[in-house]
């Protein structure tokens, strides 16, 4: 008998890669059965491809469980397995950006991260989630807390002293080795808020209408208020009028990635009314961390596909180097540098190119005199919150390796990321008293400011 001729699926598609919007207020969406049908689905492709090997400790997890079966293929994998799989990817969303060949608009339709997105929210809504990924991901409670008179030099104590960290790693399960972000008071609102726009008149350049209202970030705000001030200094050098917003809250992106998407919720009602205000008031938005221009410029709209508003804050949001690159693009960049930076290392965020804005902190680095960047596309494995859980750091930290060799083997005068906290992470790995300075840092040293 003759066997039937199949015809192979194509091997990729030549399209752009397409998201599709997250129905994740659907009963369906939460349908525990129909996960498992799309996680084997989509392990199967994965598995017969295996381009993703080398992106995050996911996609070994589930080739390493596929190899060490009995059959080698999934249905020899315990459906535990799975669930290991979706704790270790932190939607970077690399797998989908740059290696995946079968993503929308290919018939196979697959988009790795937003079906980890709704295991997460499934085992969320379960209640399978640990307190201290609650504890860690409440980013405005806890710089609320961290930041109060006294208790910020408690905290920041606790968190350098080898007896507290330990409590930490039996009680929270915290790895008592990772660099914790130090807590600073007074915050970057505290100092800033009151602040008035520089008084010049705002030029417009191409998308950009010449003045900025920025959205600190948590992060920004209590833990390292340099960034946000670095950014406002470098752009009022350049002319342009910068203000903060009235009020914030956190975007967002930690409660997504836990997969709590009603507090996601919350948080995008009262932060994009708060911008869109700003927006119809003739200013543009930046904000200082990759994650949270991330968050509104792909996640919310993911999420929130028929909101008006979150479309409206997605198109004038804006990353700083992105912003400041459309402004030279128009003759509106000040280029007259104070001093030269050398040899910069340069880590690019993960979340900063997944935003597709090409390599814009490199560009504007790189008009500096006499300074070569050295550039660095890899995950450092920090993600959030990821390299601080006990069962993760040691991965996270193997996942920076390739970066902190390379940085080694560079002998720089500076280590960069446009994710602050990734720039910790390597610098942590690269050891002898390296340290990290923003690019924004940077730049406000080249320009002498």
């Amino acid at each position: 008998m003759t066997e039937p001729t199949l015809t192979p699926p194509r091997e990729g598609s030549l399209e752009a890669p397409k998201r599709h919007p997250v129905d994740w207020r659907s009963p369906a969406f939460y349908d525990e059965g129909a996960l498992f049908a799309e996680l084997e689905r989509v392990f199967d492709i994965c598995h017969g491809c295996r381009r993703c090997f080398n992106l995050c400790h996911a996609f070994p997890t589930l080739f390493d469980a596929i190899d060490e079966s009995e059959t080698m293929e999934l249905d020899g994998v315990d459906k535990s397995v799975y669930w290991q799989v979706v704790d270790h990817c932190y939607l970077c969303d690399m797998c989908f950006m740059s290696k995946c060949p079968y993503v929308p608009p290919h018939e196979w339709n697959v988009d790795f991260p937003n079906l980890m997105l709704r295991a997460k929210a499934i085992k969320f809504r379960k209640g399978d989630v640990r307190l201290r990924d609650r504890i860690l991901t409440g980013t405005d409670t806890l710089g609320r807390m961290g930041t109060l008179p006294v208790v910020v030099n408690v905290v920041n104590a606790a968190n350098r002293a080898k007896p507290a960290r330990k409590l930490m790693q039996k009680t929270l399960a915290v790895h008592p080795e990772a660099r914790l972000p130090e807590y600073r008071r007074p915050t970057t609102r505290a100092k800033l808020s009151a602040r008035r726009p520089k008084s010049v008149e705002p030029q417009a350049a191409g998308p950009t209408c010449g003045r900025v209202a920025v959205f600190s970030t948590c992060y920004g705000n209590f833990n390292h208020p340099a960034i946000v001030e670095d950014l406002v200094a470098v752009f009022e050098h350049n002319d342009i009028p910068v203000r903060l917003l009235d009020r914030e809250r956190c975007c967002g992106m930690p409660k997504l990635e836990l997969g709590d998407l009603e507090t996601v919720q919350r948080a995008k009602e009262e932060n994009v009314a708060e911008l869109k205000a700003l927006i119809d008031d003739g200013w543009d938005i930046v904000a200082p961390i990759p994650s949270c221009v991330l968050m509104f410029k792909q996640e919310l709209p993911l999420l929130f596909p028929e909101d008006a508003d979150v479309a409206a804050v997605r198109n004038r949001m804006f990353d700083p180097f992105e912003y400041l690159a459309l402004r030279h693009k128009h003759g509106k960049l000040n280029t007259s540098f104070a001093q030269s930076l050398g040899t910069v290392a340069y880590h690019v965020a993960c979340h900063q190119r997944v935003q597709k804005i090409g390599p814009r902190t490199q560009e504007l680095l790189s008009l500096v005199p006499e300074t070569r960047v050295e550039v660095i596309e890899r995950c450092a494995g920090q993600d959030g919150t990821y390299g601080f859980k006990d069962e993760c750091h040691s991965i996270a930290m193997k996942i920076a390796r390739p970066i902190v060799n390379r940085v080694k083997q560079a002998q720089v005068d500076h280590l960069t990321s446009d994710c602050a906290m990734a720039g910790e992470h390597i610098a942590y790995g690269v050891g002898n008293g390296a340290a990290s300075k923003h690019p924004l840092t940077l730049l406000r040293i080249a320009y002498g400011i």
